[in-house]
């Protein structure tokens, strides 16, 4: 019999990490507007950036360049990667005391699990679990405040999305627990960037059909499977989700089983590449983590698609479609095809990506025995050591044959 429905799913994000840890080094930026990232005139994007530059339109990824152009008076600060990860182990610890479940996300995002925890923090004053739950919530995040030094924010609900718009929605330094049954109230007004999985792109999409708000797309008549039925499927939940054994990817928020827009990574080199095997090598650690995802959410793709952006910011994008796959060496293959084909001029490469679309779920069709043969062996195993210990615990080397690859 499966769990009882409840609240008990908790995102907890530490708010501007970043620069929070670098408050903390440095008392004498606090209250100050703060920017942790690449320095002014160079190449690369925001990391971190603290309220008072956010309310100038600066945020974490974008360009450097136009930071500096939004908030030219702003304290710049490089990223010190080796400061950071102590400070977050410390989270960590804190955590661990509240819930034996502590998934990390990212450097700064973390999923606990509270069910089955009310007996342990119950109090006389307490009106119900949910009132426990949420108390107990508040009491941990003000430890991590206490004796770290950072602040963070918390959102609890039946699942890790309700969870983590939750968390977005508390900040900064607050909790907001979403009681079940109270999904579609608090999801409907929300602007329909809040929701993970839905970019600049979809949202510019989604405007210009007049779609400004979740309860305005919900209200559309959608298909199953579409983002509007992603999002009604959160206003109605009817099983609990639990965290089990796999963890969030770093930075990155792919709900499984659901079809609907791209999965896609890319990368900006510090310095332009011109050697094309150094640029095959970088297209094969991206095909990697797309496919990679792709497996989390259960599904795979049908539509291929390079991206290229030239030395002189002239930037195409190829595309190829083929069989439904989420093996790495079939979507390798393809891209370093479109690249070879693509890359017509002699200039070298400042960026390039990986996109999978016209996605489908892995048993929307049976997998014919000749295209189970291509999936190596060796892929399954990978992904299970990535479940336990993370992502980068183990990575492909790209061969100078590409059948070599993953074979």
């Amino acid at each position: 019999m499966g769990r009882v429905i409840a609240a008990r799913i908790c995102c907890l994000d530490l708010d501007t990490f970043f620069v929070s840890v670098e408050r903390l080094l440095d008392p004498s930026l606090c209250g100050k507007p703060v920017v942790v990232g690449a320095a002014p005139g160079h190449r690369g994007v925001v990391t971190a950036a603290s309220y008072e530059v956010r309310a100038l339109g600066v945020r974490s990824g974008m360009p450097i360049s136009e930071a500096v152009r939004l908030a030219p008076d702003a304290i710049y600060l490089p990223t010190r990667h080796g400061e950071y990860s102590p400070h977050a182990r410390r989270v960590r610890s804190i955590l661990e005391r509240y819930t034996p479940i502590v998934q990390t996300a990212s450097i700064d995002e973390f999923f606990l699990d509270f069910h089955g925890c009310e007996a342990l923090y119950r109090e006389p004053a307490d009106a119900d679990g949910d009132a426990t739950i949420e108390r107990t919530i508040r009491e941990m995040r003000e430890a991590i405040q206490r004796e770290v030094g950072l602040p963070a924010s918390a959102g609890i609900g039946a699942s890790r999305t309700i969870g983590k718009i939750a968390s977005g929605v508390a900040k900064p330094a607050g909790v907001r627990m979403v009681r079940v049954g109270e999904e579609a109230a608090f999801l409907a007004p929300l602007p329909i960037r809040k929701f993970p999985g839905i970019g600049p792109v979809t949202e510019k999409r989604l405007r210009a059909q007049g779609v400004e708000t979740l309860g305005q797309l919900v209200d559309r008549q959608a298909r199953p499977g579409s983002l509007a039925d992603m999002v009604r499927r959160q206003m109605n939940v009817q099983a609990s989700d639990e965290l089990g054994s796999s963890r969030p990817a770093f930075l990155e928020h792919d709900p499984e089983d659901v079809t609907v827009g791209s999965i896609s990574n890319e990368r900006t080199f510090r310095e332009d590449v011109g050697d094309s095997r150094s640029v095959e090598q970088q297209l094969a650690a991206l095909v990697e983590r797309v496919c990679w995802r792709a497996r989390r959410r259960r599904i795979r793709a049908r539509t291929v698609t390079l991206k290229l952006r030239y030395s002189d910011f002239d930037t195409i994008t190829r595309s190829r479609s083929i069989a439904a796959t989420d093996v790495d060496a079939v979507v390798l293959d393809c891209v370093l095809g479109l690249y070879r084909a693509a890359r017509t001029r002699s200039l070298p490469i400042r960026l390039v990506g990986v996109q999978l679309t016209n996605l489908e779920g892995a048993d929307m069709q049976l997998r014919l025995p000749f295209e189970a043969a291509r999936r190596p062996p060796v892929a399954g195993a990978v992904d299970a050591v990535r479940t336990r210990y993370g992502y980068d615990a183990i990575r492909f080397g790209l061969a100078g044959r590409r059948s070599s690859w993953l074979e």
